[in-house]
C-alpha cells in the first residue's frame, strides 16, 4: 500500500491591526497667538498713456509782398487745413505773412494763394510737426 501525502497550502496571515491611537481628553495645546500684519497693499502702476510722437504747433511765415488790398491764404492737408478753402494768414510785416497751426503729430502739406484764388508755382510744401519754416513763394 501507497502512502499518500496531502500537501496543504497556507496563505500568509493579515497583518495584525494597529491599535487606534487614544485620543487625550485634555484639549490641545492652542499655538501662541500670531502678530498679524496687513498684508500690503499692492501699488497701483501709473497709468501708461497713449503719446503720440511729437505734438507741437507748427509756424508758416511767407516773405512776399502782394499787394496793397490783397491777401494771402493757405490751402492743404493736416492741422485743420483744407484743399477746398484756404486760411488767412496774418500780416505781420509789408512783405511778411504768418500762421500758425494747431499742435499735430503729422506733416504738414500745403500751398499759397494770393486772395484764396491764384496758386503758387511749383510743388507743394511740407512742414515737419512743430516746425517754422520761412518761404518765399513765387506767383
Amino acid at each position: 500500500m501507497k502512502k499518500v501525502t496531502k500537501t496543504t497550502t497556507t496563505t500568509p496571515a493579515a497583518p495584525a491591526p494597529v491599535p487606534a491611537k487614544k485620543v487625550s481628553e485634555k484639549p490641545a495645546k492652542k499655538a501662541p497667538a500670531k502678530l498679524v500684519t496687513p498684508a500690503p497693499k499692492p501699488v497701483a502702476a501709473p497709468a501708461v498713456k497713449a503719446v503720440p510722437s511729437t505734438v507741437a504747433a507748427t509756424k508758416i511765415v511767407a516773405q512776399i509782398d502782394v499787394g496793397f488790398g490783397n491777401s494771402l491764404y493757405v490751402r492743404g492737408e493736416g492741422s485743420g487745413l483744407s484743399w477746398e478753402s484756404g486760411v488767412p494768414l496774418d500780416c505781420i510785416a509789408d512783405d511778411q505773412w504768418a500762421l500758425s497751426l494747431a499742435e499735430t503729430s503729422r506733416p504738414v502739406v500745403f500751398k499759397f494763394l494770393i486772395n484764396d484764388l491764384t496758386w503758387s508755382l511749383g510743388e507743394d510744401y511740407v512742414v515737419q510737426p512743430g516746425s517754422s519754416v520761412v518761404l518765399t513763394p513765387a506767383f
